[in-house]
């Protein structure tokens, strides 16, 4: 039987950046959620999930095929709050920015590119950058009453550039998920 990895393609932040995002976790303690470990913030761009070995190396050739018609781009961040947006109850806390035509750009051409490679399904809906902070638990949400819920919306303003995409491989672990880069693709 083959080996198969997790795999994910993923912008990844600056150390300063994951280090100032992973402090929102002790503004509400209280919030029945399930923070991710500061070292594994970043904004994902395709999640392609169980892949063979070989169907890896086809992602890997996707990526140098695709990342050669990009050019280095800028993302902001302007909030933290519940997401998705607009559904409730929320699944997750994360800060979000708004709608980036060259990171859409980049998503949709990975997809086409990979489409032809791998057996994955594209997301439906329309992409805005979104770097998961926490995972809600949606039981025990609705045990809180909606007045004692915490209010979770702040404004931030993270600006930075875009210089590479990482094919990146999710181990689980004991103490849940370890990423790996395989492959890191800088953009022109």
């Amino acid at each position: 039987m083959q080996k198969r990895h997790r795999i994910f393609i993923a912008i990844n932040l600056s150390a300063d950046i994951k280090k100032y995002l992973a402090k929102f976790q002790e503004k509400w303690p209280e919030l029945p959620a399930k923070w991710v470990n500061g070292d594994n913030l970043h904004i994902t761009l395709v999640f392609l999930g169980d892949v063979t070995d070989q169907e890896l190396g086809e992602v890997c050739m996707a990526v140098k095929e695709v990342i050669v018609r990009q050019k280095v781009f800028d993302i902001n961040l302007s909030t933290i709050g519940y997401g998705p947006d607009g559904k409730l109850p929320p699944r997750m806390v994360w800060a979000s920015g708004p709608k980036n035509k060259d990171l859409s750009l980049l998503k949709k051409d990975l997809e086409e590119v990979l489409l032809g490679k791998v057996n994955f399904k594209p997301e439906e809906r329309t992409f805005s950058p979104h770097i998961t902070l926490a995972r809600i638990s949606t039981f025990l949400w609705r045990q809180i009453e909606p007045e004692e819920r915490p209010d979770v919306n702040e404004n931030i303003d993270i600006n930075f550039t875009v210089e590479s995409i990482e094919v990146m491989e999710s181990e689980l672990k004991r103490g849940g998920p370890q990423y790996n880069i395989i492959e890191s693709y800088q953009l022109q």
